[in-house]
This record gives C-alpha cells, sequence and structure tokens, in this order.
C-alpha cells in the first residue's frame, strides 16, 4: 500500500487549508458512467455516523492513516471508478491525488449515529448540495431509514426530499439508500424481507419534485430470489450495497452476481467488506468485486 505520511497532512491543513479547494478545482473530472460501463465504488462514510467496528474489531476503522491506505489501494485498482464518503476523509484524498479521473460522491447525512437514542434523526450533518456543486463532485448519497413507529421519521422523510430537490436543481445525481426499520429490545435493525425492501423502494422513488436524478442504493433481499419482483418497484437506477460479508464470502459474491443481471441494477457500493477483507489482502477483495460486474 502507498504509505500516507500523517505530517505532511496535518502541515497542509494546518498552513494551507485553501489547499483542499484548490486540488478540487484542479482535480480531472469523468462521467458518472462510461459508456456501456457500470459503476464500482468504494464507501467509506461509516466513521462519521460512529460506525468504526469490522466483525469483531470493534475500532477497525479508528485509524485514519490505515484507512486512507486501504482507500488509495482499492481506487488504484482497475475497474474502480470511485469513492463515496465524508468531507473529511475526501479533504484528505484530494490532498493526496487520489481522487483524480474519479468519481466522487459526497456523504449527506451522518447525524443518525450509530447505537443512539436518536439514531433515525438521520440529520443531514454532512454534505450540502451547493458543497458538492462547489467542490465539482460527481454526486451526492443519503440514507433514508423509516420506522413506521417513530414519529422522527417523518423529518427525515421531508429532509431527505429536499435534498432531492436541492440536487436536482444542480442537475446532481442523489443515490437514496432507504431501509425499513425496527426496533427490538432497544436496538435499531433493518428489515430486508422482500416487502420491506419493496416498501422502501417505493417510498425513496417519490421523494422530491422531480426523480430525474434520482438514483436507489439498495441491499440484496434476505432471500436473494426475490430481488428480481422486488426490482420491478421502480424504473431508477440501482447499485447494491455490499455491508457486511461475514463468513460466506462466496455465497455473498453469488447473491452479488444474481443481483447485478437484474436490468435496473447498475453496479456496486462497497465498503468494509473490500477495504477490510476477511483475509487482509484489499487488492484481492477489489479485483474479485469489479470482476462480478
Amino acid at each position: 500500500m502507498t504509505r500516507v505520511d500523517v505530517s505532511e497532512l496535518v502541515r497542509i491543513r494546518t498552513h494551507h487549508p485553501e489547499a483542499i479547494a484548490e486540488a478540487a478545482a484542479r482535480r480531472a473530472r469523468r462521467p458518472l458512467l462510461r459508456p456501456g460501463g457500470r459503476l464500482m465504488i468504494v464507501a467509506a462514510d461509516h466513521p462519521a455516523r460512529g460506525a468504526l467496528a469490522v466483525g469483531n474489531r470493534r475500532l477497525a476503522m479508528a485509524n485514519r492513516a490505515d484507512l486512507l491506505e486501504r482507500l488509495c489501494l482499492a481506487l488504484s485498482r482497475p475497474g474502480v471508478d470511485g469513492v463515496l464518503a465524508t468531507a473529511d476523509i475526501l479533504d484528505d484524498l484530494l490532498l493526496l491525488g487520489a481522487l483524480e479521473d474519479r468519481v466522487v460522491v459526497g456523504s449527506m447525512n451522518r447525524g443518525g449515529l450509530a447505537g443512539a437514542a436518536f439514531e433515525l434523526d438521520d440529520r443531514f450533518t454532512g454534505h450540502r448540495a451547493e458543497d458538492v456543486a462547489r467542490l465539482g463532485f460527481d454526486a451526492g448519497k443519503l440514507l433514508l431509514r423509516v420506522d413506521y413507529e417513530d414519529p422522527r421519521s417523518a423529518d427525515t422523510l421531508l429532509s431527505a426530499a429536499r435534498a432531492v430537490d436541492a440536487m436536482a436543481q444542480r442537475r446532481l445525481p442523489v443515490f437514496v439508500e432507504p431501509f425499513i426499520c425496527h426496533r427490538r429490545d432497544g436496538r435499531l435493525g433493518t428489515d430486508l424481507t422482500a416487502e420491506a425492501v419493496t416498501r422502501s423502494i417505493a417510498i425513496a422513488s417519490g421523494l422530491g419534485g422531480t426523480s430525474a436524478y434520482t438514483w436507489l442504493k439498495l441491499p440484496v433481499t434476505e432471500n436473494p430470489g426475490d430481488m428480481a419482483r422486488v426490482m420491478e418497484t421502480s424504473t431508477l437506477p440501482a447499485v447494491l450495497l455490499g455491508g457486511e460479508i461475514g463468513d460466506d464470502q462466496e455465497g455473498t459474491y453469488e447473491k452479488w452476481r444474481e443481483a447485478l443481471r437484474l436490468p435496473t441494477v447498475q453496479g456496486l457500493v462497497v465498503g468494509r467488506s473490500l477495504l477490510y477483507p476477511v483475509d487482509g489482502d484489499v487488492a484481492a477483495a477489489v479485483d474479485t468485486a469489479v470482476g462480478l460486474l
């Protein structure tokens, strides 16, 4: 992996903070999708929600230099299109020169901190539409978790709709990641049954005054055989989110492979399972995911 010089990043941030905007301004850009291509995006927006765990390693993502090195390696692999992250990580990657000719997706709402009593209050504490436009980034992403028994979900729905409007006004794509959620024993969990994912797609697709720039970021249902029927709910382009692979790595890859054959599915957005694979081989994990496309 490329070694990250933390001292140099701190020096630039301390003495030349304007260097971040300058790096964004001169960054070589590319289309979101190349002709005939599909998207392979590496996700790294988990830390801003306090979600630092990978498997049984509770603070695996807490070492920023290590995370940046893993991201730089992943972004250097053939077939990787770009990265999804919050401002702090994207600023570091800009200074490292790792975002040239890559798709850059700003993460917009990180206020629903993992494990907090207010976790479903997914406030927009990250990139705003104006930030994505100002920095010349290529898209935004928002999380939409809905619990029918939690009144705060209504606030999240409204905020998400206004974010969709703000992105569409600037002709910027926005990836909406919807889930139907439930609390059990005080812990928030996502419902991946076919009916729940179908409802989440229907809700997300109708946000805002236009869906022209809306993409969906969706999980594979708990029964992968349901995906074809579930994806009939919308004509919006979609990408699959990765999540935790667990012990059955080959089984997970097969689920992705099958879902990627569906007409609305345009690619993958995968994070921890590629950046922190069980065997430690980031390049091999990324290459395997790219091969599924």
